[in-house]
């Protein structure tokens, strides 16, 4: 490993002293810890938003005033705060990386400042009567409509949609098993565990579900111990679907994450506390939960605003 007199590194190995190098060495070390599927979101993000700007340059000559000046950027190309704090979050590791484990100084990410926010805008979510008025326009697609079904009535992801299998359903105590995520990531069908250690759950369904779950299954070909509910299907066909459904509906446009936002924003209203909430969602965390997916609706802020009004008034007590 070369060094220069003031200590810093040069190089720590792979493709000559740029950036590239550096990347494929954290690249490899981290392929032994990480998901498939992080680490390509991991590789896709350095590709497109970073080695295209310091590919070309020596890892220990990345000053501060350099990452500001890529900020800045990023900033007009005008993405998202939270995928802002993601490509920020990625020069940093490999940063970091190189810091812990070969030498470099110091990382001037720190310096620079980070750019983006940890927490998205609140997202928009569909009500009880927008949900009703969406399900019946794609009912000529039962997948679509049973994947829905579920999605909005558990509030679980769509990789967990996309990996049950016929055995995670338990019809005598109306539950589904949550264990495993499904994706498609380069042309292949990659079953992982979820999201977090939380993530994996038993979700109580009420007995309407139950029963359409039963009809479904019933219709699958072949259904057996080991078959998925939804075989053959991707996040991209419930995206499809969805905004077919929306333009046929006229309810306002949401994405498919967002029936997990619609879910907890109805148990949220129907007065169930952010405990049990994050519980069914498979939150580590309940300030995930009260944070992210617990949206005041008009109606809980009219009736603060009520109550508040009786309490100024001496009708209750405080």
């Amino acid at each position: 490993m070369d060094r220069h007199g003031n200590g810093t590194v040069s190089r720590y190995g792979g493709n000559g002293n740029h950036t590239h190098g550096d990347w494929e060495i954290y690249r490899e070390d981290m392929s032994k810890r990480l998901k498939e599927t992080t680490l390509e979101n991991k590789e896709q993000i350095f590709r497109k938003k970073i080695e295209p700007y310091f590919g070309d340059t020596p890892i220990n000559e990345i000053t501060p005033a350099k990452i500001r000046k890529w900020q800045g950027e990023m900033i007009e190309k005008g993405f998202k705060p939270t995928y802002l704090k993601s490509i920020h979050s990625q020069l940093s590791a490999v940063m970091n990386y190189a810091v812990n484990f070969y030498d470099l100084r110091s990382n001037p990410c720190k310096k620079a400042g980070a750019m983006g926010k940890c927490n998205a805008d609140e997202r928009p979510f569909w009500t009880l009567e927008e949900f009703n008025q969406f399900i019946d326009t794609v009912m000529d697609k039962y997948e679509a409509w049973m994947g829905f079904q579920i999605m909005f009535w558990t509030g679980m992801r769509v990789g967990e949609l996309l990996a049950l299998k016929v055995e995670d359903i338990d019809f005598e105590n109306r539950t589904i098993r949550i264990d495993e995520s499904y994706t498609r990531l380069n042309k292949k069908d990659i079953i992982s565990t979820p999201k977090t250690e939380r993530s994996i759950r038993v979700i109580v369904i009420h007995d309407e579900l139950c029963d359409d779950l039963k009809e479904y299954i019933s219709h699958l070909y072949r259904a057996r111990a080991g078959s998925r509910l939804f075989p053959e299907k991707t996040k991209h066909f419930f995206q499809k679907e969805l905004k077919r459904g929306i333009k046929a509906s006229g309810v306002k446009e949401i994405s498919v994450h967002c029936l997990r936002h619609s879910h907890a924003t109805l148990l949220v209203g129907l007065g169930f506390s952010p405990q049990e909430i994050a519980r069914r969602l498979g939150h580590a965390r309940v300030t995930t939960t009260i944070e992210t997916y617990c949206h005041p609706s008009m109606d809980a802020q009219m009736r603060i605003a009520n109550t508040l009004g009786k309490v100024s008034q001496g009708e209750v007590n405080e």
